[in-house]
């Protein structure tokens, strides 16, 4: 299996970054990329451990493979998948929302449903058989693939056939009996800078008109003609693992894609021209229930740790026997628990489609999910509370402990009872990172719109609870009295 010496080798292709105006020449060695390709590659080298127990034998090829590249297919299955899941949350703390098992997961899907795909308008080819083809790749080659499926802000009262001027949104310029040429942007590649591979496709609802738009294929990120700007990346600014030490691993990079006139081979092409197909291959497959519930996993993890760090403030504090402190863990504790158990009754509930697909339970899943864009910042904010004013209070980097002039005072005055300064100064610099940082700001505005505006969120948690049984439940008892009943005992 793949290890982090293969995977970090792997990104000098060519592939063109640009940041600060500048391409970058090689992610690996740049201040703003290597820290998270480190960590992508200790994920890899997780994997490969088999005491991490993430590895299933390839139905396929006997072979040991990533078991969260692989399509569950029961209920032993599915209960794998997560705990390799967990192996990667816990190894990130939660703070890598787009590690390679996400987009993993819609791909897994994908490969369950190949007629969702099953298109002869490519020329001389059946696009399910591309959609085998690429997953098989993605296993075999153990590949991190990230994903772009957001058409750019241009606006949103309209789709990309209205805007003014060609081909913003990325769509299919020309046709040609070898594959398509494609033109235009999409966002929001999280990671993309430093995956193998970019799924391309749209998630927004789009309109009859916008068929040249309506397209999924992937595209290696080295691909002539591509080009990624990120946003301004938080590492390079992290002074050092200490003063930053979220910021100075898990800096994920997001980008926006620009494509100038790309080739993309037929063998790429996943969805062509076709509206209907794009909400089908997230929606018809099990895609979307399957990539959420790992990316639920991973909030789970998060929240964990965010109570984690707001308990041991506490304890350092020495408030943490205060009734009102007790009050703020414990509403810490129920909303990590609501995660948490959306996850695990989502496992419970369970059941096969009807191509073996072993799917969560939807109602569970979009249950929990549709609190996120609630849940975070309360968890943010209660964190807040409780670190107070001892989060600013803190000197500027570790240099004030490693200067024998300043040290003194450190020592003296930003101590607590029991807590030496060094480890108050760790504990609060890693709660700042966690709250107040560049880094801790995008979190904020990320896990708010990780499965999109809240309303689109919220409105997968209405039309998957089921309504009809508590509508019915309620309809019969209003039937069950009328006017003309018995009077209430008295």
């Amino acid at each position: 299996m793949r290890t982090s010496t293969d995977y970090l080798g792997s990104l000098d292709d060519g592939r063109r970054v640009v940041v600060d105006g500048e391409p970058v020449k090689n992610v690996v060695e740049h201040p703003a990329f290597a820290p998270i390709a480190r960590t992508i590659g200790r994920l890899f080298d997780l994997a490969a451990d088999p005491a991490n127990n993430m590895q299933a034998e390839d139905p396929a090829t006997g072979r040991a493979v990533n078991r969260l590249f692989l399509p569950p297919r029961g209920a032993g299955e599915l209960a794998a998948y997560r705990e390799a899941a967990q192996v990667w949350a816990t190894e990130t703390h939660g703070f890598v929302g787009r590690s390679p098992d996400h987009v993993g997961a819609f791909l897994a899907a994908f490969s369950s449903h190949p007629e969702a795909f099953a298109d002869d308008r490519g020329p001389g080819k059946n696009l399910a058989d591309n959609v085998r083809a690429f997953h098989r790749r993605v296993v075999d080659n153990d590949l991190y693939v990230s994903y772009a499926i957001i058409p750019p802000q241009v606006s949103r009262a309209t789709t990309a056939h209205a805007w003014e001027g060609d081909f913003i949104q990325v769509g299919v310029k020309e046709e040609r009996p070898d594959g398509i040429v494609v033109q235009g942007a999409q966002m929001l590649a999280t990671g993309g800078a430093v995956a193998d591979e970019i799924l391309v496709s749209c998630i927004k609802p789009l309109q009859v008109e916008d068929e040249d738009f309506a397209v999924t294929f992937t595209v290696p990120v080295g691909t002539e003609g591509l080009t990624l700007y990120c946003r301004r990346p938080y590492a390079p600014g992290a002074s050092s693992e200490y003063d930053y030490p979220l910021t100075s691993r898990y800096d994920e990079t997001d980008a926006l894609l620009v494509f100038d006139e790309v080739f993309i081979p037929w063998e790429d092409v996943f969805v062509y021209k076709d509206v209907p197909g794009l909400r089908q291959q997230f929606f018809g497959t099990g895609a979307h229930v399957l990539g959420n519930w790992q990316a639920q996993i991973r909030f789970a993890t998060k929240l964990r740790f965010m109570a984690g760090l707001a308990h041991k403030v506490a304890e350092v504090n020495g408030v943490d026997k205060f009734p009102g402190v007790v009050e703020k863990l414990g509403e810490l504790a129920s909303l990590a628990s609501i995660v948490e158990s959306g996850v695990l009754a989502a496992e419970h509930t369970a059941a096969s489609d009807d191509q073996g697909l072993f799917r969560p339970g939807a109602r569970a899943l979009y249950g929990a999910m549709g609190l996120q864009s609630e849940i975070h910042p309360r968890v943010i904010g209660i964190l807040r509370d409780l670190a107070g004013g001892g989060v600013l209070q803190l000197p500027a980097s570790v240099a004030e402990l490693r200067n024998e002039g300043t040290r003194e005072h450190m020592d003296r005055y930003v101590s607590s009872p029991g807590t030496p300064a060094e480890e108050r100064i760790k504990l609060f610099k890693l709660v700042w990172d966690a709250i107040g940082s560049e880094f801790a700001g995008r979190h904020q505005q990320y896990e708010l719109f990780y499965a999109g505006a809240p309303f689109v969120v919220k409105g997968y948690a209405y039309r998957n609870y089921g309504y009809d049984q508590p509508l019915a439940e309620v309809d019969d008892f209003l039937a069950s009295y009328s006017t003309t009943g018995t009077e209430a005992a008295r």
